[in-house]
């Protein structure tokens, strides 16, 4: 295989840094890896966004950013706008909101990517927090008696009247049994799960 022209490497680590909030750090790297031994810049960019964000509301309470690699000098300047992101929920709108904040002259093109991309991650991290609350007992199931999943609408299976409300009438528990979770038939089928 030939040695790529360019590489993008992007990167989310989840963290939970106390019982109810989770610290979230993206990384985007670009690197020419033909330039190696070329005596011509390798690395692009280094940047680097970290955001705390809240479990039960997925609010961001805390956000930098870090350019270590950079083109222009100037780039670092921007890295302050990005704490505006405090105070955004990771909700329906969140895209439309960072790029209302960051998109085109108002921001970095590769720190907005990471910001954006950061919703879902988010999401993901909160659910294997829940994973995690679920496996260490602390919890019976990933809603821990949550009225309204994290997760609705935020795909075609967490739809509102979709497949995942249906499976949580029928008694699946989010978390426990099988991974991936049974068809719905297969919950629709059996008699409803009782609570001892």
């Amino acid at each position: 295989m030939p040695v790529p022209v360019h590489v993008r490497a992007i990167e989310f680590r989840a963290f939970a840094v106390d019982p109810d909030a989770l610290l979230v750090i993206g990384t985007l790297r670009d690197t020419r890896p033909w330039a190696a031994d070329e005596g011509v810049v390798e690395r692009v960019h280094d940047l680097e966004l970290r955001v705390t964000v809240g479990v039960d509301d997925l609010v961001i309470r805390e956000a930098d950013a870090v350019m270590r690699t950079f083109p222009h000098v100037e780039c670092p300047a921007i890295e302050p706008a990005f704490r505006q992101l405090v105070g955004l929920a990771v909700a329906r709108g969140y895209t439309r909101s960072v790029q209302a904040l960051f998109g085109g002259p108002a921001g970095c093109t590769h720190l907005e990517h990471l910001a954006r991309s950061l919703g879902p991650v988010a999401v993901q991290a909160v659910t294997s927090r829940r994973a995690q609350r679920v496996a260490s007992g602390e919890a019976t199931d990933l809603l821990s008696g949550e009225s309204s999943p994290w997760a609705r609408n935020t795909c075609h299976v967490w739809a509102d009247g979709g497949v995942a409300q249906a499976k949580l009438a029928a008694g699946w528990k989010p978390g426990v049994g099988p991974y991936p979770s049974p068809a719905l038939v297969t919950f629709l089928a059996e008699p409803p799960r009782r609570d001892p």
